[in-house]
C-alpha cells in the first residue's frame, strides 16, 4: 500500500458501488421520468429492465453495448481507484456476453484541494487496466467540483443472438459465482484505518480482476443468464435474476466464497452502512437468514464477480470451460420453480 498523506477515502461518505442509489428509490426516480418507456425497437436491451448495459442493434449480426459507471473512492491510493474503476465499468460489458472495444473516461476532482497529480495516478490505474483488457482509453469528460469521482463509460460489440441478461434462467439451472464477496467489508475495514496489508492485497486482487470469461460464456448457449454482483450485494442482484426469470432460487450459505479474512472485520461489526440498506430492500423476499450471515449476502460490490445461470447438465462442460481459461467459479446453489419467498438460504 503506498503512502499517501491525502486519503482519498475521506472524500467520499460511502465507497465504491455502495455510494449507489437504494433500489427503491432508483425506481422512483426511473418511473417518475418515464425512463421504462422505450419503444425503439432496434433497443434490444434498455431501462425497462433491470440489467447491467444498454444493447442497441445496427444490424442483423451486430449490436452495440454501453454502459456507464462511476463512483466516489474506495481506496486511498489514487493509481488503485483507478485501477479498480475500470474494472468495474468494464465487468458490465462482460455481464452481457460481450466484448469491449473502448472507453471514455469520467472525472471530477476538487482541483483546489487534491493535487491533480493523483487525478493523473487515477487516469493511469484506468489505463493499466484497460490496457488488460485489449481497448483504449479513447477520451472522457472532466469537471471541477468538490468530491472525486471516478469511472468509465464503456463500448463494446456483442451478436444480437448472443447477448446475456440477467432474466433467462431456467427451472432447475445451477448458480455460480466468479469471485469472492467481501469487497465492501474490506474497503469499510480501510476506510476505518483497521485494514490489514494482507487483506488489503486481497481486496485490490479480487477487485481488479476482469471479467473476462463473460465474453467468452457469451458465445455458448448452455449459459442462460448472467449478471455481476455490484451495490445492491450478492442477495440483490440474485433476486433481480430469479424475479425477472419468474423463478425462485436456493442457495447453500456454507458454499459462498469468501474473501479470506473477512469474518474478523464482520465479528469487529466493519461493514459498509449500506449493508443493512440492502437488507431491508431484501429480506422480505428472503427466506432462512440468520443473525450477521445478512453481511456476506448483502454486501455492496465494487467489481464483483458474475453469477451465472447454467443448465445442470453442461455443469461439466462449464467447469472445464472455466478452467480452459484460468478463471474459477463457485456453485452456490439453484433456480426453482416460483415460490412464496424469492429466495432461501439453507443453512
Amino acid at each position: 500500500m503506498e503512502t499517501n498523506p491525502i486519503r482519498l477515502t475521506e472524500w467520499s461518505e460511502g465507497s465504491g458501488c455502495g455510494c449507489k442509489i437504494a433500489p427503491a428509490v432508483l425506481d422512483q426516480i426511473l418511473a417518475a421520468s418515464g425512463s421504462f418507456s422505450q419503444t425503439d425497437p432496434n433497443l434490444l436491451v434498455g431501462n425497462s429492465q433491470k440489467d447491467d448495459a444498454a444493447v442497441y442493434q445496427v444490424s442483423d449480426d451486430l449490436a452495440f453495448i454501453n454502459t456507464v459507471d462511476f463512483f466516489t473512492p474506495i481506496v486511498d491510493d489514487a493509481f488503485d481507484f483507478g485501477r479498480i474503476s475500470a474494472a468495474n465499468a468494464l465487468s458490465d460489458v462482460y455481464a452481457m456476453g460481450g466484448k469491449p472495444i473502448f472507453a471514455n473516461a469520467i472525472l471530477s476532482w476538487p482541483v483546489e484541494k487534491i493535487p491533480i497529480e493523483l487525478a493523473a495516478k487515477v487516469l493511469e490505474g484506468a489505463k493499466s487496466v484497460c490496457k488488460t483488457a485489449g481497448i483504449e482509453l479513447a477520451g472522457g469528460h472532466s469537471i471541477a467540483a468538490k468530491d472525486p469521482i471516478f469511472g468509465l463509460s464503456v463500448n463494446g460489440v456483442i451478436h444480437p443472438r448472443k447477448i446475456k441478461t440477467n432474466r433467462e434462467s431456467k427451472e432447475g439451472d445451477l448458480i455460480f459465482l466468479t469471485k469472492p464477496l467481501g469487497i465492501g467489508v474490506l474497503a469499510t475495514a480501510l476506510k476505518r484505518q483497521k485494514i490489514q496489508e494482507k487483506d488489503y492485497l486481497n481486496l485490490l486482487d479480487t477487485a481488479c480482476r476482469l471479467n473476462t470469461i463473460g465474453s467468452v460464456l457469451g458465445n455458448h448457449e448452455e449459459v442462460h443468464a448472467m449478471t455481476d454482483v455490484t451495490g445492491f450485494g450478492l442477495l440483490g442482484h440474485l433476486i433481480e435474476m430469479a424475479e425477472g426469470a419468474g423463478l425462485s432460487a436456493k442457495i447453500e450459505l456454507n458454499k459462498l466464497p469468501l474473501i479470506e479474512g473477512i469474518q474478523e472485520y464482520i465479528n469487529q461489526f466493519i461493514f459498509p452502512d449500506n449493508t443493512y440498506r440492502n437488507w431491508n430492500a431484501y429480506s422480505p423476499k428472503t427466506k432462512g437468514v440468520q443473525g450477521m450471515d445478512l453481511v456476506k449476502l448483502c454486501d455492496p460490490q465494487t467489481s464483483g464477480g458474475l453469477l451465472i445461470s447454467v443448465s445442470p447438465e453442461n455443469k461439466t462442460w462449464f467447469e472445464e470451460t472455466i478452467k480452459s481459461q484460468n478463471q474459477v467459479a463457485w456453485e452456490i446453489g439453484c433456480f426453482t420453480a416460483k415460490e412464496e419467498f424469492v429466495v432461501e438460504v439453507v443453512q
